[in-house]
């Protein structure tokens, strides 16, 4: 039996290593393991007023209240949320000015920065889809999605380093060593997981797409029941985008880079398939849920149903997970303003740095056209309780 305590304890030390693998903290491999260093939130918020945010008189703040009351949820016991969130049980939910009133006297906006002082950055979209599947295998139904590997290892160092919240380390023992988990290439080429198949679906690009939104729905063949298929983990290797690869290989131009795109290249070079999905090493595992309100999306990291444009995945070591943010955007290949309050209820293993975000557009083919199209500059504000400062 592995000695797992010295695996940990070595784990630790490769720290650096397995953080660069990871795609979060860049840190060069040293004789001793250090603390990165590391920004903190509060190091890139800048205090501001509810008038300098352009359009928030004009929102209608009733569509993102029942994100904030799920927000609460979990927030509503921590320090300094306690007083918002009891009081936010006695605001008329369809009201807009008396929930408007109420995020100006409980909350302070702070406008996020980078670390250069510029406050623009990048907001993509993501959805939830619909494959097809079915249980076993056969027919069409040849692609696995699969369940997490019994062998996955999953380390949390933020009680050394409570700057590391939120990050996590994987691998795996390979004897009496400790070593990063496999690619993607290596899973789909070498049936190192077979027996760990949750489903099978009838296309390959739809189910690597479905790891880069991170959960969807499957309509299973023998009873036609639509099941969710929930992010239960993932590989430890960093998510490199397949249309940057495309960019970087000349075979689309940049300002064409869309998921709708990236679907077009895949039909006209089908002999080239398993090319440019290795092009991103990192993998995605999923677990089955039942589907208890269609109208609600999955779970994201805070650990409450996303809610249709009004939930983002932000970077939670530069924004509080939870918090309400302003955002300043425009919609999808356009100059119309995009100008709303939503939650930052989600995570992503591409979702880094202080003003960058991935926007919640939903369940359907409408929510996959806006969100394969989003590419757009963005400006936020975190809003957050007067009482914690």
């Amino acid at each position: 039996m592995p000695n797992y305590r010295n695996a940990f304890l070595a784990l630790a030390m490769l720290a650096a290593f397995f953080l660069t693998g990871c795609g979060t903290t860049t840190h060069k491999p040293t004789t001793h393991a250090a603390a990165p260093t590391v920004t903190k939130q509060t190091d890139l918020l800048r205090e501001n007023s509810f008038a300098n945010l352009p359009g928030w008189d004009a929102d209608n703040l009733r569509e993102a209240w029942p994100a904030f009351l799920a927000s609460c949820g979990v927030l509503g016991n921590k320090s300094g949320w306690s007083a918002p969130c009891s009081a936010s049980r006695r605001i008329d939910a369809t009201d807009v000015n008396a929930i408007r009133t109420f995020f100006e006297y409980h909350f302070v906006p702070h406008r996020l920065m980078n670390d250069d002082g510029s406050d623009s950055g990048l907001i993509t979209g993501y959805y939830e889809p619909l494959l097809r599947g079915a249980r076993k295998r056969g027919g069409p139904y040849q692609t696995p999605l699969y369940r997490k590997p019994d062998d996955l290892l999953t380390i949390d160092l933020s009680g050394a380093y409570p700057e590391l919240n939120g990050m996590r380390l994987r691998g795996r023992f390979d004897g009496k060593k400790i070593v990063p988990y496999f690619s993607r290439a290596e899973i789909t080429q070498s049936g190192k997981l077979a027996g760990k198949e949750l489903m099978w679906v009838d296309d390959p690009v739809d189910a690597f797409f479905l790891q880069v939104q991170g959960s969807g729905r499957v309509q299973l063949a023998e009873t036609r029941e639509i099941v969710r298929v929930a992010y239960a983990d993932q590989n430890g290797h960093p998510y490199k985008s397949i249309g940057r690869y495309l960019v970087d290989q000349g075979e689309i131009a940049l300002d064409q880079a869309s998921a709708q795109s990236i679907k077009s290249w895949f039909s006209a070079n089908p002999a080239r398939q398993q090319e440019l999905l290795n092009a991103n090493p990192g993998f995605v595992f999923f677990k089955e849920e039942a589907i208890k309100n269609p109208q609600l999306g999955p779970k994201g990291a805070l650990g409450v149903p996303l809610t249709t444009r009004r939930s983002i995945a932000v970077d939670p070591s530069l924004v509080p997970l939870g918090a309400p943010v302003f955002i300043a955007t425009s919609q999808p290949f356009s100059n119309i303003p995009l100008q709303s309050l939503v939650l930052a209820q989600d995570t992503g293993s591409a979702i880094k740095g202080s003003i960058r975000a991935d926007y919640f557009w939903g369940y359907g083919v409408e929510a996959e056209e806006q969100a394969g199209k989003m590419k757009q500059r963005l400006r936020m504000w975190v809003l957050l309780p007067k009482y914690v400062r």
